[in-house]
């Protein structure tokens, strides 16, 4: 459950619907037990589950977007009242980017480089080759790159990075 929720969160970011969604990827995964054809292939079959009901609800979202009167900044809050304000404005910086990202490649990054999973792991999650989770993670990347570099909370820390503070 721990590693579903951590999917999911990736994906999302720290969101009121987690629980509900968890339980659906339980929900589904019970329903679909008889389609797992491997019992050494469970964490990736749940992973794939996972992606698949956030994709759905990002679809769900988008398509209700009119309906809503707040922005997302606005109702995403970390749950962990004792991270510093800074960390927290950062989070909720990443998260209001990804929701600007088109879903394939929110997906994609959020599991590789929020919730840190391989490749691999990425593309069975996604169910698609890892070639095409490669070109994903790396539109994803340079989208959100750009994004993030104009953004106050975010364009310092990535100059910091060693990862994309050289990258133009």
């Amino acid at each position: 459950a721990g590693h579903i929720k951590r999917v999911l969160a990736s994906v999302l970011g720290f969101d009121e619907e987690l629980p509900d969604l968890l339980h659906e990827v339980f929900a589904t995964a019970r329903a679909k037990v008889h389609q797992l054809d491997d019992p050494n292939r469970l964490k990736a079959w749940m992973s794939s589950i996972a992606v698949f009901t956030a994709r759905g609800c990002i679809r769900r979202r988008q398509r209700s977007k009119w309906l809503r009167f707040w922005t997302p900044e606005e109702i995403h809050e970390v749950p962990d009242g004792r991270s510093p304000l800074e960390a927290r404005q950062q989070l909720a910086a990443i998260h209001g980017i990804l929701t600007k990202l088109p879903t394939d490649e929110r997906i994609a990054f959020g599991l590789r480089f929020l919730s840190g999973m391989g490749l691999r792991d990425v593309a069975e999650a996604c169910n698609v080759s890892l070639a095409t989770i490669k070109r994903r993670i790396s539109k994803a990347e340079q989208h959100f790159l750009e994004l993030a570099r104009e953004n106050p909370t975010l364009a310092e820390r990535l100059a910091e990075s060693p990862r994309w503070g050289g990258k133009s």
